[in-house]
């Protein structure tokens, strides 16, 4: 084990460390407890089809990159404590001043394994030289044909890998993938993390938790190393309902909202039972709407046709806004993630309203709310656990923020109890996100744009008792879907504000030496915030059978 650093310079005057001080690795706060009995989840072995995959954590570091005047570098990793008669694809990397936080799958010929064909798992025919600082050699395994390479090899010096250090996927086991995340960026060497080219539920890649790298700044769109493919049409390593249960009381989030906040969220019986209509084209009055939506068109698109407001009374109008925190629940749907290594369990929270933005210009200390710019009826936001079918451990939470997002890795958030995450609700636009403070959409950088503000407060929902689980389609009817849920119109109507001209009345009040920057920076903002159609519901959203948006 590692314990002190040495410095020293490649060919380009870059830097690397050789012997880095070994990062700590990462442990949820708590211990996993015992899950319910199922099928194959938490079962530490997944089928894959020809293929079982075993997930593996541990590594012993080979060495470490460092460019020059970078705050930090790249450490490279050799997974360790491989599972008996199963070989890996390829070595770990990560950024040297996080804390290990990484896997590797190792694969082995399923038992039960009768095919004919080529064998599914083959070493290569050796190795090709791709990048090296003088003390850190990478090489890329030469797949046999037929097969394909899923990683790479890290050396300290130029002698070539042992051809047993990993193995190659025959060809129909794998599919293509792609850059994901940038791990390092330098002048003469780029890394990368990878994921599959199609991600979202119905898809089959298997991200196996290997780096790309390149030589060149760009990668390409198709990569000469793959990922693997769930042949198994089971996805047995799902969680059942009890197990799904158990994960939503273990990992279960509490979202706290703004102290100040003004519009809280609701159950959707709550706002149907207080007097939400819905409106069909060419009719002047709404219908009111029972606790189940029934009455409310399903399927098809959202053509349209139809869409809900709130009440016709003004006080109606504004009690319902409110919302009822009480009746408030978070809704789940749970579904495969990574080819059925994962699981996503995406919650969405409901809010009969949302309220106007704030405008900042943190240099000049101003900050304006708007009047009704960024209002609209019926705001839908979410967040998204996802946890490993391996052992069942939280691996990382989507934070949806307006109309992105962003993943946070488990070793990044803040938790409350246990292993149960904070998730915080922007003031009046509730989106999600991670800390506490001041989020700025726009530009950060500039610090213009629209303020997102952040804290706990006493009104928070605890998303591991208050929820409804309203699908699971992997499951195969189990769970029975709600009546709203397949209403695929708006819930709000139509916005139109002059929301462009109220913001350019603000620039004209500016200081000359920042009103280019704001004109320009305007011109990015979100559509919504000058006005839009009503939200549509969970089930239109790209993400319901997609992956989320980043």
């Amino acid at each position: 084990m590692f314990r002190f650093e040495c410095c020293c310079s490649d060919g380009d005057g870059e830097l690397y460390n050789l012997l880095p001080e070994e990062p700590k690795p990462f442990f949820l706060p708590s211990p996993l407890p015992q899950w319910p009995e199922g099928q194959g989840f938490a079962t530490g072995r997944i089928s894959l089809g020809e293929l079982e995959v075993s997930m593996v954590k541990d590594f012993e570091v080979i060495s470490s990159y460092t460019p020059k005047k970078a705050k930090t570098g790249i450490t490279f990793y050799k997974p360790v404590s491989i599972p008996d008669g199963f070989v890996t694809f390829g070595h770990y990397g990560q950024l040297t001043d996080q804390p290990l936080r990484g896997y590797v799958l190792v694969a082995r010929e399923a038992q039960n394994n009768e095919t004919t064909c080529l064998a599914p798992l083959k070493s290569p025919l050796g190795y090709e030289l791709i990048w090296n600082s003088g003390t850190v050699y990478v090489w890329q395994p030469i797949p046999p044909d037929g097969y394909c390479s899923l990683g790479f090899v890290v050396t300290i010096d130029e002698t070539e890998p042992d051809l047993e250090e990993v193995t190659c996927a025959r060809d129909d086991l794998t599919e293509n993938c792609q850059v994901d995340d940038v791990i390092l960026s330098a002048s003469s060497f780029q890394v990368w993390n990878t994921k599959a080219c199609k991600t979202g539920m119905f898809c089959k890649g298997v991200t196996v938790g290997t780096f790309f790298c390149s030589t060149d700044s760009d990668s390409n769109d198709e990569l000469d190393i793959c990922c693997l493919r769930n042949l198994n049409p089971d996805l047995e390593a799902m969680p059942n309902l009890d197990q799904i249960e158990a994960l939503i009381d273990h990992y279960g989030p509490t979202v706290y909202f703004h102290p100040d906040e003004v519009y809280l969220p609701s159950s959707v019986p709550w706002f149907f039972n207080n007097g939400a209509l819905l409106f069909k084209k060419g009719k002047s009055s709404g219908l009111s709407i029972d606790s189940n939506g029934s009455i409310l068109p399903q399927g098809g698109k959202n053509d349209g046709e139809f869409w809900l407001d709130l009440p016709e009374d003004a006080n109606d109008d504004s009690f319902v806004k409110q919302g009822n925190l009480e009746s408030a629940e978070l809704y789940v749907h749970v579904k495969p993630a990574l080819g059925g290594t994962f699981t996503d369990i995406a919650m969405w929270i409901f809010c009969p309203f949302n309220g106007p933005v704030t405008f900042t210009v943190e240099l000049l200390n101003l900050n304006i709310e708007m009047n009704r710019v960024g209002e609209h009826v019926g705001d839908w936001e979410h967040f998204t656990l996802r946890i490993s079918n391996f052992n069942g451990e939280l691996w990382s939470v989507y934070f949806s923020e307006h109309s992105g997002g962003e993943w946070v890795d488990a070793s990044n958030l803040e938790f409350i109890t246990g292993n149960k995450p904070i998730v915080y609700s922007s003031k009046c636009g509730h989106a999600s996100f991670p800390n506490a403070g001041t989020y700025i959409q726009g530009s950060s950088k500039f610090g213009i744009g629209v303020k997102n503000e952040v804290d706990k407060s006493d009104r928070f929902i605890d998303a591991s008792k208050q929820y409804q689980i309203i699908a699971a389609e992997y499951l195969g009817g189990v769970v029975t879907e709600p009546d709203w849920l397949q209403y695929m119109r708006e819930w709000g109507p139509t916005v139109l504000y002059d929301g462009r001209s109220e913001l350019e009345k603000i620039i004209s009040h500016l200081p000359f030496i920042i009103r280019l920057t704001v004109e320009t920076l305007i011109d990015l903002f979100p559509v919504e915030l000058y006005g839009e159609e009503g939200p549509t519901g969970p089930k239109e959203k790209d993400n319901w059978y997609g992956d989320e948006r980043c």
